[in-house]
Order: C-alpha cells, then sequence, then structure tokens
C-alpha cells in the first residue's frame, strides 16, 4: 500500500473515517511501512512530530464524536472509533488536558450500579428523586441494607418506562437498555439475585491442588433479575418471534438475556436461544456440545456462564423447563482484574435461576454446580474456591476452606487492627507466557510423577529415583509412602517430605510429548497436554505444597487474638511455623510483619511460576518500600504485605495492613498509588523524566503531583477495592412485584 500524505490523510478522515486507523498509522510516520503498534510510540518522533499528531488527533476526535460528519449516536463503530482515538491521545507528550469520549462517561453511568465508585455517583442524578419502594413490592427476602441492591431495583423501575419517558429523548440509548426495557412482563413476579466478587487473600492458584485458601467476599457483587413465564406470555424481541415462526413453532420455551455494561467490553449485549436447544433426543446434550454451541460467536461466548447453569441443572440435577427464561445481568465485579467476575455471575445466575424453580440447593452445592459451569460449558480450568466464595461468603469474615474438594471450615473473623485492600493493577489477565491453564498442567505432571516415585520406593527393587527399597524403611515411613503413592491433592505432601524424597526428582520443565510418552496421562479431567508445548514442572508442583503450608500459619496468625485452645479451626491450623508467635504472645506489629511475610512469599511464588507481572510486582514493591520507610518507628506501620491474586498475571494484588485512616490515606491519596504513576509515568514519559525509586521521600506534595502527571498522560489511576459484603447464601433472594400505579404518561 502506497503511504498516504498527511493532507490527504486529514482530509479522508473528514469523508471517510472508517479508514482513518490505516491513514492514523500512516501519517504518524509518513513515508515508511510501518504498524499500528509502532506507530502509538509517538513520543519518540519529536516536538515537530507531536505537533503534527496532535493536529490528526483533534480532527480524529472530532470526526469520532461526530463534528465533521454526521453518525448514528447508537452506533458501537463510532464508540470502538472513539476508543481508538483516546488511546492514541493517551501516548501524546504528557501534561496536555484529554477530554474523555461522552459516550464511555454515559455508559459507566447508565450501568451506575458500582458501589463506590464514581459511576456509581453520578448515576444518582439519572434516577428520579423517588426510590423501589414506590414501584415495587418485596415478597420475600431482604435488602439488608445494600445500597448497590437498592440501586438495582431503581434500575428495574425505570425500565418499564425507559423508551417513553422524556428524560431519554436526547440522550443515547444503548442497545442493552433498549432490549432489557422490553425483556420482562411486569404483571409478573420477578427473582432477583445477588452474588460478590471475592480477594483472594492467600491460597490462590493452589486452590486445585487441594490447599486451604483465605477468601474475603469483596463489596462489589453482580446481581441477577430473572422471570420465568409460560412462553406464551413472555414478550419475546422480534428476531426471536421470527425465528419461531420460521421454525412452525409457536409457544415454546426461550431463553433471553440482556447483560448491561457490554459498552465496556468486548460483548453483545443481548443473548437468546431456544431451550430446545439444550435437548438432544429429549435428553441434554453434553458439554461439549454446549461449549461449542457458545464458542460459535466470540461476541456472545459470554453468555455460557449464565446460560451453562441452565444446562447444569438440566444434566445434575434432572430439572426440566417447560417455562420461558428472561434474565437481566447486572455486574458492578470488574472485568480481567483476578477478583472473580465470572464466579459472581455464575453464581448469582444459579441462584436466581433456583430460586425461581423452587429448588432448595445448599450454598455448597450451589458453588459447585457453578464451577461445572466454568469448567464444562466455558471450559475454563478454574478451581472451586471463587464460587465457594461468592456463594457461601459473609461479609468482613475469611473465608476457610480446604479444596478437598471444597470443605468450608468455618469464617474467620478479621481482627480489628487488620484490614485487606485490592489495588488493580490496571493490567488485565495476560494470555503470553505461562498461564494459569499450563501452570495447573505442569502441577498435576508434577504429582504424576511424585506418585510413581512413591510407588517406585516400595518396590521390592531398589528405586532408580532414590535409591531405597521398604526394607529400608521403618513402618512409620512405609505408611507415608504409601499415602504418598496414591496422594490425591499435592497439598496433601508436607514441605519437608517433597523437599526430602521427591524435589530432585522433578524436572524444571518437560515436554508435553515427551510426559505422554512416559507417563500416558496427567489425571486432570479439566486441562488437555499440548504434545508440542514445553510445560514448568517443578515450580508448578512445589507453589501448592508450601501455598498450603503458609495458608495455614496466616490462618493461626490471624485468628491468634482472639480463638481459643477448643476452637476446631484453632486445633486443626497448630503448626510449627507459627510456634514463637504464640510463645511470646505476638504483639500487633509482629503478627501483621508475620503476615505480610507469608504473602510476599506466596507472590515471589507466582513468579517463580511464571505467573507474575511488570504492575503487579511494581505494586508489591512499593508496599515493601513504604513498610521499610517505617521501620525506624516502631508501633507506627501501616502496610505490611502484598501478593497478585487469582490466577496471576496482571489484574488485583491483595494488601494487608493496620485498619486505620493513615493506611488508606497512603493507598489513596500520597502513598502508594501515587509511586504507582511515578513508576509508570517513568515508562511513558519523554526520556524518563518523573522517574525515581519510588519511595516517600519527596514528600506527599511531589507525590500528588506525579498522581496528577499520570492522570493526565494516561487517564488511569488504579481501583482499589475496600469493604466486604455478604455472599449468595447470606443474601437469599428477593421476590418482587411491581405494583399498579406506575405507568407514566
Amino acid at each position: 500500500m502506497a503511504c498516504l500524505s498527511f493532507v490527504d490523510f486529514i482530509h479522508g478522515l473528514c469523508y471517510h473515517k472508517d479508514v482513518y486507523v490505516v491513514g492514523l498509522s500512516y501519517a504518524i510516520i509518513p513515508d515508511q511501512d510501518c504498524s499500528l503498534t509502532r506507530s502509538f510510540c509517538v513520543r519518540q518522533l519529536g516536538h515537530i512530530m507531536y505537533v503534527w499528531n496532535h493536529v490528526a488527533a483533534r480532527i480524529l476526535q472530532n470526526t469520532a464524536i461526530g463534528k465533521n460528519y454526521e453518525s448514528d449516536k447508537l452506533s458501537g463503530a463510532r464508540r470502538l472509533r472513539d476508543a481508538i482515538v483516546l488511546g492514541y491521545q493517551l501516548q501524546r507528550v504528557p501534561g496536555r488536558d484529554i477530554s474523555i469520549p461522552d459516550w464511555y462517561a454515559n455508559a459507566e453511568n447508565e450501568l451506575g450500579l458500582r458501589t463506590g465508585s464514581p459511576a456509581a455517583e453520578m448515576n444518582e442524578t439519572s434516577f428520579p428523586a423517588k426510590t423501589y419502594a414506590e414501584d415495587f413490592e418485596i415478597l420475600h427476602g431482604d435488602l439488608l441494607g445494600l445500597s448497590d441492591t437498592m440501586s438495582f431495583l431503581n434500575s428495574l423501575s425505570e425500565l418499564d418506562a425507559e423508551c417513553d419517558s422524556a428524560k431519554h429523548t436526547e440522550k443515547r440509548q444503548i442497545r442493552e437498555r433498549m432490549a432489557a426495557a422490553n425483556l420482562f412482563n411486569w404483571e409478573e413476579d420477578i427473582i432477583v439475585a445477588r452474588a460478590p466478587g471475592r480477594l483472594d487473600v492467600v491460597g490462590g492458584i493452589a486452590d486445585y491442588s487441594g490447599s486451604l485458601v483465605l477468601q474475603m467476599p469483596i463489596r462489589e457483587a453482580c446481581h441477577v433479575a430473572v422471570q420465568t413465564l409460560h412462553p406464551s406470555k413472555q414478550r419475546l424481541w422480534k428476531h426471536a418471534q421470527a425465528r419461531q415462526h420460521d421454525k412452525g413453532q409457536e409457544s415454546t420455551p426461550v431463553l433471553q438475556i440482556v447483560s448491561y455494561g457490554s459498552e465496556l467490553s468486548n460483548r453483545g449485549p443481548t443473548f437468546d436461544m431456544d431451550l430446545s436447544d439444550f435437548l438432544d433426543g429429549g435428553q441434554p446434550i453434553s458439554y461439549e456440545k454446549a461449549k461449542i454451541y457458545f464458542a460459535r460467536d466470540p461476541s456472545q461466548k459470554w453468555a455460557a456462564y449464565v446460560a451453562g447453569t441452565i444446562l447444569v441443572l438440566m444434566k445434575e440435577l434432572g430439572v426440566r423447563f417447560e417455562n420461558s427464561i428472561s434474565m437481566l445481568v447486572s455486574s458492578a465485579v470488574p472485568e480481567g482484574k483476578g477478583v472473580s467476575s465470572s464466579a459472581s455471575v455464575e453464581v448469582a445466575s444459579m441462584s436466581a435461576m433456583a430460586a425461581a424453580l423452587g429448588l432448595n440447593i445448599s450454598p455448597r452445592e450451589l458453588a459447585l454446580l457453578c464451577q461445572k459451569v466454568e469448567n464444562h460449558v466455558v471450559g475454563a480450568p478454574c478451581g472451586v474456591m471463587d464460587q465457594m466464595t461468592s456463594a457461601c461468603g459473609e461479609a468482613n469474615k475469611l473465608l476457610a476452606m480446604v479444596c478437598q474438594p471444597a470443605e468450608v471450615l468455618g469464617l474467620v473473623d478479621i481482627p480489628g487492627h487488620i484490614r485487606f485492600w485490592g489495588i488493580d493493577s490496571g493490567l488485565r489477565h495476560s494470555i503470553g507466557g505461562a498461564d494459569y491453564g499450563s501452570v495447573r498442567v505442569g502441577a498435576f505432571m508434577g504429582q504424576k510423577m511424585i506418585k510413581l516415585a512413591a510407588s517406585a520406593m516400595l518396590s521390592p527393587t531398589p528405586s532408580s529415583n532414590n535409591g531405597m527399597t521398604t526394607d529400608e524403611l521403618d513402618d512409620s515411613s512405609i505408611e507415608l509412602v504409601e499415602a504418598e503413592a496414591s496422594l490425591d491433592y499435592l497439598c496433601n505432601l508436607s514441605p519437608h517430605r517433597y523437599e526430602a524424597l521427591y524435589a530432585k526428582i522433578l524436572p524444571e520443565s518437560m515436554l508435553g510429548e515427551t510426559f505422554l510418552e512416559k507417563y500416558a496421562n496427567h489425571n486432570d479431567p479439566v486441562t488437555v497436554i499440548d504434545s508440542r508445548r514445553n510445560y514448568g514442572v517443578k515450580a508448578a508442583a512445589r507453589h501448592p505444597i508450601y501455598e498450603n503450608f503458609r495458608v495455614k500459619a496466616m490462618d493461626l496468625l490471624i485468628c491468634l487474638p482472639e480463638k481459643s485452645e477448643s476452637d476446631d479451626v484453632w486445633k486443626m491450623n497448630r503448626m510449627a511455623r507459627a510456634f514463637k508467635a504464640l510463645l511470646t504472645s505476638a504483639t500487633s506489629d509482629d503478627q501483621l510483619t508475620a503476615l505480610g511475610g507469608l504473602m510476599y512469599q506466596c507472590h515471589y511464588s507466582y513468579s517463580a511460576c511464571g505467573l507474575g507481572s511488570d504492575g503487579t510486582d511494581r505494586l508489591v514493591q512499593l508496599v515493601q518500600e513504604m513498610q521499610h520507610s517505617k521501620l525506624s518507628k516502631p508501633g507506627d506501620g501501616t502496610l505490611y504485605g502484598a501478593k497478585i491474586t487469582g490466577g496471576g498475571s496482571g489484574g488485583t494484588v491483595c494488601v494487608i495492613g493496620r485498619n486505620c485512616l493513615r493506611s488508606t490515606e497512603q493507598i489513596l491519596q500520597d502513598g502508594l498509588i501515587s509511586m504507582v504513576c511515578q513508576h509508570w509515568f517513568s515508562l511513558i514519559g519523554d526520556g524518563g523524566t518523573g522517574g525515581g525509586n519510588g519511595s516517600e521521600d519527596s514528600g506527599g506534595s511531589t507525590m500528588g503531583m506525579i498522581q496528577q502527571r499520570y492522570r493526565g498522560a494516561t487517564g488511569y489511576l488504579p481501583f482499589v477495592f475496600e469493604g466486604s459484603s455478604p455472599g449468595a447464601g447470606k443474601f437469599g433472594y428477593l421476590r418482587i412485584r411491581r405494583r399498579h400505579t406506575l405507568k407514566k404518561v
């Protein structure tokens, strides 16, 4: 392709905005063959090129928002162009004001259900002064004082008048709200369920290896509204009506789903299907067929998390669906941040469906069903801790659970002087390098090798692994080796046994083909070994063994001030690692320092597995710097530890600190986030301007200045997850009915 001149590029933007992306690439570096990625590195082009880029950016923005060309206000393509323009502008020389496209702010406002977020605050103006109570009668359930649930009910109360309300005539109406306005039959009852995301305090990816985990439900949650009706009463969308007509079907069950927030992610806002698609010869289709069914259209693959609950109920509980189903999904749990957005959607959907069908499913059983949705319908090889926390957790408590497969040990009260935060690194989970699935495969490879090595030790001939036979082992040792030869979970192997007998026989890595030739399989039903891929084995197997040990130590240390010797959780988790703290009746600082140290160990173990990231590593480093800067003042510490969470490779960092105002101020104002800003500014600024070691020495005002410079350069500040909320089991469900004095004229 010949390079466009800058003038031609400007002309093309004004009249042919659909091709501006290509023009951008060639206009930024004229007369050179360049990629779009290269074109975004504008800071390397110098001041003259910056002037050209600034002009181009302004024209790009004006074109995208319709000043140069009239565009459809509902056009998704226009918003995609806006997003690219914004990204282009964010790479300019820092310090210039940037206008965030109004569609982005409006989309968040209309979603507007995220507790504590700017969008939630702004959204208050989009609702009338009246409350949900004027429109809905709550027939069953309790709001539990949850403001996000109140906001969700308010949004429902607006749907019936969405298309008629004068306040929307001059406002963009996004497709999802238009579809939602025609989703429910307002003469019938609606079920509402709620499920929170979770903060992985400790345990993480070791859940699939049977570890003890400690998890905290966060304040942000997903709400799902469900209505089941006879097919003749359901308000079908026009294309669904046409589909049934073409099939010669009349009044057959249909599933219709609307998902809020599609404007902020790469997915469609609606999904519908005939429920007969889940049947083959009158029986539920296989999970594999369902996975293929939802993967046909990438923009609607998200529906597997919601609709998959229906298939799982069919297959696992034998539920038959004679009625049509309408579902509205509204989640304030951000995607790709490592706080279990998918689990919250699954648990809220399953809770709502169970209530609508009158099924009595315990929170634990419900979580296990949701894991089947993610493992078998979505096809993601997750453990069960996410769903268990979302279903069984309680506000301001840590859920203690042994993932063998899902045994809840109890709820651990968080002592009043301890607090946990989650800080979003701004990096979505990476798909490059080692990922969650490959690390899981490596762990199961290691487990298979350990079991076979133990079996070899029990043979009458010397083992090629350790040169030992049963003749050299006493009775107690033989019992241990026998248990290890039938090891169900890696976490049942103690660290000292691992180091003494098995660490030296595990390879650092192994090619999938080599493993399959020697061992045939790895005994994990939810992952498949790629014969061409090289898997890390030793680090992946070592991590859950030591992580289980760390979690038990944390559980003991957290419980130390308040648990008695007779407490079951206390008895089960007594360990030598924490005996010094027990002997000395650890002071608050000692306790927090020990807890933080365990979290640091967990973080670096993730990195050894290849599941770290620059952003999360930097956040942990900054917590360490702030912690050590306080060591000269005993008793004056605030932050004590941090670790990457969830599946790793980006996402959120969990931070532990003293529950005091200064801790929050350090994170939110002149401390940690400002230091993150300084770090990232040093990466994107001119010639490293604004760099530094990220310490607090420069003072709060300097950090505040860096924070503003970062905002000016990127438009982004890390979101901080604060607070907690009840799990789906504690919330239960709401059954609501529309009052009859509501229709606006």
